[in-house]
């Protein structure tokens, strides 16, 4: 995980309402392998309080993320 101010900075989002859609630079995304098993997760939508819900596979593909076993 980064450091608040330079999530901030690298993503132009304010803390908390960081997205994995839409970033300034594209960053590489990490996505547990086990939200492949559900039909829809979310994700901050980039502002506080607001969420997108998509199919993983849908955020895999518009993130360019990479899967892993993360979580425990």
């Amino acid at each position: 995980m980064a450091e608040p101010a330079d999530a901030e900075r690298t993503t132009g989002y304010v803390l908390g309402g960081i997205s994995p859609l839409g970033q300034k630079k594209a960053l590489l995304t990490v996505l547990d392998d086990s939200a492949l098993g559900f039909p829809t997760v979310l994700v901050s939508a980039g502002r506080r309080g607001l969420q997108v819900e998509l199919a993983p596979d849908d955020l895999v593909r518009l993130t360019r993320a990479r899967t892993a076993p993360i979580g425990r």
